[in-house]
């Protein structure tokens, strides 16, 4: 008892020493923080609904296309956080279809991805020597060395290594059909802080002597780097349809502008909902050249958004296995508010893979669908004259 009186009095001395004034200050504080925890409950509440619309009006905006897009045969699922919506574009992939010509395989060429260079000049020249083995069908390349580099202009050095990729042309004719396909790929050691390295590397691969003339070696000289994008040095090119290789056959040529290669085209879709910020992607096919010495494959694309050089979001579809023409009929989507959608690119990126090894994906090639200020992709600008209507279209794919 005499613990609890004790408790009781300080209690009240502590009242007596707080004056009328310093209680309601307090009081007035705390008014002041619930008030502005308050406002900051109402903001987050009115972004959630804004982002976040009904799941009944998404589904009305995506059924605007009408009663004759509901019988279509197929149906491709729209991956999203929330909820799953099927989507049927049957009658949207009959009527863009591949030509059986290849002078028709897309609408048109991006002819910015064929010059997307960020060097000033390239200079300097490639030895290496080719030999084609006709008792064993192998043909052997080796990467001798390399003379007067260009050197980045910060730190007056540069760190050579050599991409070595044999393009098969899936025609003798390469001029009337472009389109190529990697048989192999190698990549030569790392040499540091040298404009004239000596690399030395040999690389072999199994190759008819019927499909030699079809074959076009092509050497890409980059500097690493290990925090960014390698850049590019400059390439070497040799078709081995008038070489004699019966004996090593040493060669020494002018580094090139790099040129990027055919490798296969894509049937793409785009739709923006502009009322939720939504952009959807879809992967409908994909084509590519099949060579028949190559194993069971399976593909699979990866779609980047690009904004300001920085990447913002990326999916990736599920793994198909690869025929001549491989149905995904898949939809991506993106969560874009409006700034980002009038100054964004798209980056499709095909990878290849072996699923019976580990480790195996390779590139094969990427789409870019660029959006700036000064030019806009005939896709795009197609996709935002046509709100809410997924517009599909052919595109190309280099490497």
């Amino acid at each position: 008892m005499v613990f609890f009186t004790t408790l009781i009095l300080s209690f009240g001395e502590i009242q007596l020493l707080l004056s009328e004034k310093v209680e309601y200050s307090i009081l007035g504080i705390s008014a002041v923080l619930f008030l502005i925890a308050l406002c900051l409950l109402i903001w987050q509440i009115y972004r959630y609904c804004t982002r976040f619309p009904v799941l009944q009006r998404a589904v009305n905006i995506l059924s605007a296309d009408g009663p004759s897009a509901k019988s279509g045969g197929f149906q491709y699922a729209t991956q999203t956080r929330d909820s799953k919506m099927e989507v049927h574009y049957e009658e949207l992939s009959h009527r863009v279809s591949p030509g059986t010509s290849c002078t028709n395989l897309g609408s048109s060429l991006d002819l910015d991805s064929m010059a997307d260079l960020e060097e000033e000049h390239i200079q300097g020249s490639l030895r290496f020597s080719l030999f084609y083995d006709q008792l064993q069908s192998r043909l052997v390349v080796t990467v001798l060395d390399a003379q007067d580099l260009a050197v980045r202009d910060f730190s007056h050095s540069v760190d050579p290594f050599v991409w070595v990729r044999l393009m098969w042309a899936a025609r003798e004719d390469a001029e009337q059909c472009p389109l190529h396909s990697v048989l192999d790929e190698w990549q030569t050691r790392l040499v540091k802080k040298s404009s004239c390295p000596v690399f030395g590397d040999q690389f072999s691969c199994s190759l008819a002597e019927e499909e030699v003339s079809r074959v076009t070696v092509r050497f890409e000289v980059r500097d690493f780097d290990k925090y960014s994008r390698h850049g590019i040095l400059g390439e070497a090119r040799v078709p081995l349809n008038s070489l004699k290789m019966s004996y090593p056959l040493e060669l020494r040529q002018d580094l090139q502008v790099p040129k990027k290669d055919m490798v296969g085209e894509a049937l793409l879709s785009l739709k923006y909902l502009p009322t939720s910020q939504r952009l959807e992607v879809g992967v409908l096919k994909i084509r590519t050249v099949c060579h028949s010495n190559k194993t069971e494959r399976a593909l699979y694309a990866r779609i980047s958004i690009i904004c300001n050089q920085c990447k913002l979001r990326h999916q990736r579809t599920t793994q198909k296995m690869s025929w001549e023409v491989t149905v995904f009929n898949e939809v991506l989507t993106f969560l874009l508010p409006d700034q980002h959608i009038r100054e964004c690119s798209i980056i499709v990126s095909v990878f290849e893979l072996q699923p019976s090894k580990k480790s195996s994906k390779r590139l094969i090639g990427n789409i870019h669908l660029k959006k700036d200020k000064t030019s806009e992709n005939p896709h795009w600008e197609l996709m935002m004259q046509s709100l809410r209507q997924p517009i599909a279209k052919w595109h190309f794919i280099f490497i």
